[in-house]
């Protein structure tokens, strides 16, 4: 049996690492999940595409600085359940030294870590730490025993802030982390912004299922969160333009989901 310890999990509450597993075709979600999935679509039918898309922003992100960049430290916070392709896996492909550390505070990902650390390569290391990025000297304080904070890291934050409690706790947040990573360090960041009145609108709905809330920003604020740090060509994009594959050059139409990835002097 769970002793008093355990991470209680909330089946009767949707949520949105869940509910973003169920828009990327994943299978680990709950019946209140999908209905809260279903109804978003009906609101914003644009959002599995912004799902799917978020995926393919991460690939080629990670291949970017594992590959072209040097990069074999990644600090990952808030990145939900695992589905496919995820940052560990992506990084270690090409270079399996890598060391990859997730962070997230939700009890179904904690649950899914086990299986998670499976697919760590014998020279790499895949681990997480349990903690809420609105605690950002923790998470360093965890990431501190796994990373060498003396080396270039990649810091991720993939989809999350719009979970921040203000816009003042989400530049407190990523500012206190990329104060700690050394020079060389990059920031890899996108959040959805509020261009799309569907997506405000499906937002505002999700939080009145009492799912935590999602508020979409306006796209300069979240483009002052690299304030400080050298942009990668092409800058500051929607996902979807940010060094899509060849085949994709023509095809891809810009979505309200922004980012870009910096790099820390």
């Amino acid at each position: 049996m769970p002793d008093d310890n355990s991470p209680l999990i909330r089946t009767d509450i949707p949520h949105s690492a869940r509910i973003w597993n169920y828009w990327m075709g994943g299978k680990d979600y709950y019946e209140v999940d999908r209905l809260a999935g279903d109804a978003a679509i009906e609101i914003d039918p644009d959002i599995t595409t912004m799902a799917v898309q978020s995926r393919q922003f991460l690939i080629r992100a990670v291949r970017h600085l594992a590959g072209e960049q040097g990069i074999r430290q990644f600090l990952d916070i808030g990145t939900g359940l695992p589905t496919m392709q995820n940052t560990h896996e992506v990084a270690q492909t090409v270079a399996p030294e890598c060391k990859i550390v997730y962070v997230d505070n939700d009890p179904l990902v904690l649950t899914h870590a086990q299986a998670l650390l499976t697919s760590t390569t014998p020279n790499g290391t895949t681990t997480y730490i349990d903690a809420d990025y609105h605690d950002p000297e923790q998470i360093i304080e965890d990431a501190r025993k796994i990373l060498n904070f003396d080396e270039p890291i990649g810091v991720m934050f993939m989809g999350v802030l719009g979970h921040a409690k203000t816009y003042d706790d989400l530049l407190r947040i990523v500012r206190t982390v990329m104060d700690s990573v050394p020079s060389g360090s990059f920031l890899v960041m996108w959040d959805s912004t509020d261009d799309n009145p569907a997506h405000v609108a499906m937002c505002e709905n999700y939080t009145g299922t009492g799912g935590t809330p999602y508020l979409p920003r306006p796209q300069a604020q979240i483009e002052a969160v690299f304030d400080g740090l050298e942009m990668v060509e092409p800058g500051f994009v929607s996902i979807t333009q940010w060094r899509p594959a060849h085949a994709e050059v023509g095809e891809v139409r810009p979505i309200n989901a922004y980012g870009a990835v910096a790099r820390k002097s």
